[in-house]
């Protein structure tokens, strides 16, 4: 998402219009679901994707006939129905909405306020894409401090049923489709061997802000871990000195040793994350069970951990399981888990 609005932003600074082309809903088979946005630009050149194949390269033509006749504004949508479909040749089938939006200098700062929110991960943004005839155009940005801005075509008593975990496509109107752009949160991250060495950069790339905390130094280091937000060396017996744990946030334990792992359970099972996951075997998180009950957790608290963590997919190797621990966070992020 950053790379596409900082590319769309160059566009406009130069004075150049661009077509953001946006799936606002999808079903059936479609390849890329409702959110995937692809940025086309005076060139013939494009960012991100929506799908690839013939979808993507029919959007990428209706983008360019629109720059080409000189359009100021136009918010429209077109579904690709079964005909349609066949007509393209989109082997797997599917229905497909895509808005396609106009921009040029005059929604520069708009766009500009898309990239300050996300630079602050601490605080919930959502984007608001108007969808329809007479829609206003360019895109619209909602956050709890200052509200909504630019194009939101709702009231505010409207728009915040919308405002969800996941995209939402209003269809009365005034239509619009309503998208998580900033979620708040941070995955803390216990331990910085080889399989957290896998997972920052995993979790960073599906937008996820991650904190890297150990107590070695020669583990605890910035260049190691460039997509962290944070990296802290601390004492794993005195978190709380450096964190704070909220209920936005994620816990993921795969330190070097069982004790440390125990010590870290301990105390992070005293928050309300609503994500924590231990590495290891199941005997090893049995006996971490046992011992935790013996501190005085309920079953219920203890039920909140995932160990062994990750989803079983048979992964081995230190890529492989941060795999399984990424799709697991995604679950819990998109309220599957």
């Amino acid at each position: 998402m950053r790379e596409l609005f900082t590319a769309l932003r160059a566009a406009l600074d130069r004075g150049e219009e661009a077509v953001l082309c946006t799936i606002v809903a999808s079903s059936g088979s479609a390849p890329r679901g409702a959110g995937a946005r692809m940025a086309v630009f005076a060139d013939g050149g494009s960012l991100g994707t929506i799908g690839g194949g013939a979808v993507e390269a029919k959007s990428r033509e209706e983008a360019l006939d629109l720059l080409r006749s000189g359009g100021g504004r136009l918010v429209c949508a077109f579904d690709l129905t079964p005909n349609q479909v066949r007509d393209i040749g989109m082997i797997c089938g599917g229905r497909v909405t895509v808005a396609f939006q106009v921009l040029g200098a005059a929604h520069l700062p708009m766009v500009e306020a898309v990239l300050e929110a996300l630079d602050r991960p601490e605080e919930d943004a959502w984007l608001i894409t108007p969808v329809g005839e007479g829609a206003p155009v360019g895109l619209g940005l909602y956050d709890g401090a200052r509200g909504p801005r630019f194009a939101v075509p709702l009231s505010p008593e409207e728009l915040r049923p919308l405002l969800r975990s996941r995209g939402v496509l209003r269809q009365e109107a005034p239509a619009c489709y309503v998208e998580p752009l900033v979620r708040a949160g941070v995955v803390y991250l216990f331990g910085g061997g080889h399989v957290g060495r896998e997972l920052c950069p995993l979790l960073a790339h599906v937008g996820f802000r991650v904190v890297l905390f150990d107590d070695r130094p020669q583990a605890a280091l910035p260049e190691h871990f460039p997509q962290a937000s944070r990296v802290i060396l601390g004492d794993y017996r005195r978190i709380f000195d450096h964190i704070t744990v909220t209920d936005r946030d994620y816990v993921v334990i795969m330190t070097p040793g069982h004790q440390s792992d125990f010590t870290l359970l301990a105390q992070v099972l005293t928050t309300p994350a609503p994500y924590i996951g231990c590495i290891g075997s199941r005997r090893k998180a049995a006996a971490a069970r046992e011992r935790l009950a013996e501190l005085g957790f309920p079953p219920a608290e203890l039920d909140r951990v995932h160990s062994p963590i990750g989803l079983p997919i048979g992964g081995e190797t230190p890529a492989e399981i941060a795999v399984s621990i990424t799709a697991q966070l995604i679950a819990c992020r998109s309220g599957r888990l």
